[in-house]
Parts: C-alpha cells; sequence; structure tokens
C-alpha cells in the first residue's frame, strides 16, 4: 500500500508539472526560433526568444476557442509576434512601425509617418534601405509592421491583407536567450 501511495504522488507530481507547462506555454510566454534575415541585426536568423503572451492583454486560442481582451494598446516600435494576416497558421515577427490611424509612407527607403520622417522607425535598419512605398492609411484596431532588415523582409509592404488586427498579435518579443541573452528593443 505504500509503494502505491508513493507511485500515486509522483503521478499527481507529473500531473501538475505537465499542467503549469502547458499553461506558461499557453497563456503566458512564446518561444520561437527566428527563421529568417527580416529582423536582423535585432534578432538573427536561428536565434531563440521569449515573448510574453498578456503584454497587451489576454490574446490566445485556448483548445480551438479563441479568447481575446485588450487591456493596453501596442507601441510604436515595439517587436510583435503575430499570426500572418495572409496565412494564419504561420508566425511572423515584425517591429510596428504605423498605429491605428497613422499614415505611413516609404520614400527612398525612409519611412515617414503622418508627413514626418521618422528616425526611430529607420534606425534599427542595418543597411541603407530603398525603394517607394504607400501611402497606407493604417485602419481602426490595425497596425503597420516593417522588418529591420528591410531589404530582406515580407512585411505589410508585400502582403494581400496588409495590417495586422489586434486579434493576430500573438504577444511581444522580450528577450533573446540563444545563442545569448539580450533584452529586446
Amino acid at each position: 500500500m505504500k509503494i502505491w501511495n508513493e507511485v500515486w504522488d509522483y503521478i499527481k507530481m507529473f500531473i501538475i508539472v505537465i499542467v503549469v507547462v502547458l499553461v506558461v506555454n499557453n497563456v503566458v510566454l512564446i518561444n520561437a526560433k527566428i527563421p529568417s534575415e527580416s529582423m536582423e541585426q535585432t534578432i538573427m536568423t536561428g536565434d531563440r526568444i521569449f515573448g510574453f503572451r498578456m503584454a497587451y492583454g489576454i490574446n490566445f486560442d485556448f483548445f480551438g476557442t479563441h479568447v481575446s481582451k485588450k487591456m493596453k494598446d501596442p507601441e510604436r516600435y515595439d517587436i510583435i509576434i503575430f499570426k500572418y494576416p495572409d496565412d494564419e497558421s504561420q508566425l511572423f515577427i515584425k517591429r510596428l512601425i504605423g498605429l491605428p490611424g497613422d499614415t505611413v509612407e516609404i520614400k527612398n527607403g525612409k519611412v515617414f509617418i503622418n508627413g514626418e520622417e521618422d528616425e526611430e522607425a529607420n534606425s534599427h535598419v542595418p543597411e541603407t534601405p530603398t525603394g517607394n512605398y504607400g501611402p497606407y492609411v493604417v485602419p481602426e484596431g490595425c497596425y503597420f509592421m516593417l522588418g529591420d532588415n528591410r531589404e530582406h523582409s515580407k512585411d505589410s509592404r508585400f502582403w494581400s491583407n496588409t495590417f495586422v488586427t489586434y486579434d493576430e498579435i500573438v504577444g511581444k518579443a522580450i528577450v533573446r536567450y540563444y545563442p545569448s541573452i539580450k533584452v529586446l528593443e
């Protein structure tokens, strides 16, 4: 009888660990590996990162049920993990550039927001970008995203569904933990 009590204690501990891991992985944190060069030099191909799923409130799919409650608006320049608007089965990671109501235009590779050059939006770019895009008027409840490595990024400029909605946001990238630790800004 004593052996069964010990076995039952191990089974309970195992179940608790599994439940905690599932809750943390599906509600609190997202663990991601960066598959492309679109965010280089900020995040390199192959880097591993943690994102905080609850950075803007509650927004997740829990056993096939979508739960969404916005508590905080995403902020310009946040690095966001989101469902790709053209294929929500894929997760993308980009920098938030345009907020609801903004007019975003790219002239000779430089980002302009509401007619003014945005030096901060251009400061994360590793090489001088080129091209003219837009203007894009960001609808309410939507966001305009760009990769930091603009010359090698599949971002809002090229998608059929140009904007990311709040419900497509999975979380905010917060830290790279591999190959070294770095807080993401």
